[in-house]
């Protein structure tokens, strides 16, 4: 499935989490770095209204379908791909990076979310090593001086894999930053993922996930904050699912 913004063009272009795995790990083996972007309705919404962010998408190595709308355009289109919600990449991508000896980095957050979610995968993956932490302060510009500084850091440490938990579009701002800046960093862009396994976050209950009503336990539990984004990104719905049709006769 493409999504086309004048020029540029985003694709999902990572369709399992076996493909996933190995094209992550044969970055780590060649001793390159990524980015990796979750793409999700919300962010059809943002990248309509913002430049800025297309260009941080057009910029990622690898793109996955985080929801389900996503996953039935893709579908439609013709060229279907699994779920992979970031927020269930996070432990998997942990075991690969233990499994290849890869360093890892966690960015985004506030200090006691980090500690906890360093706690949980150093308990949860044997051999994992966390080497940096950093919960940016409110306001962080990923284009800005801190920023820079948070990758040269990365680099510095030897990561090979960060989790960015900075929320859109920030998150896939820095990561595509952070090619240039940290080019051997893989950076994976999970929105809440580490404040869910922290427990600072709670995600909706595995039953709602299965019948794929996720976004409607995430209204009913905070409808002033869902509701109106919802509202704005299922009116793209039409218009996205006409574009995947013609995707498809195309070929």
């Amino acid at each position: 499935m493409q999504f086309r913004y004048d020029d540029m063009t985003i694709a999902v272009n990572i369709p399992t989490r076996t493909a996933l795995e190995a094209a992550v790990t044969a970055r780590w083996a060649a001793g390159e770095g990524f980015a990796l972007a979750t793409i999700n309705l919300d962010h059809l919404a943002k990248l309509d209204t913002d430049p800025a962010f297309v260009a941080a998408y057009a910029a990622q190595d690898f793109v996955v379908a985080d929801g389900w709308p996503i996953v039935t355009l893709s579908k439609v289109s013709g060229h279907p791909v699994e779920l992979m919600p970031g927020s269930e990449l996070v432990e998997p991508m942990s075991a690969w990076a233990a499994k290849a000896g890869v360093k890892l980095g966690l960015v985004g957050s506030h200090d006691r979310a980090l500690a906890d979610a360093k706690a949980a995968l150093e308990a949860r993956t044997p051999g994992l090593e966390i080497v940096y932490t950093n919960a940016p302060a409110m306001g962080f510009d990923p284009e800005g001086d801190a920023a820079a500084a948070i990758l040269a850091e990365l680099a510095e440490a030897g990561v090979g894999l960060c989790f960015l938990a900075l929320g859109a579009p920030k998150q896939e701002r820095l990561a595509a930053r952070g090619r240039a800046l940290a080019p051997g960093v893989g950076f994976a862009s999970i929105g809440a993922g580490l404040d869910f396994l922290g427990g600072h976050q709670v995600r909706a209950p595995k039953l709602a996930r299965d019948l794929k009503m996720e976004w409607l336990w995430r209204a009913l539990t905070s409808p002033r904050r869902m509701v109106p984004r919802y509202w704005r990104a299922g009116k793209l719905l039409p218009r996205h699912l006409r574009e995947a049709r013609r995707q498809r006769r195309a070929g």
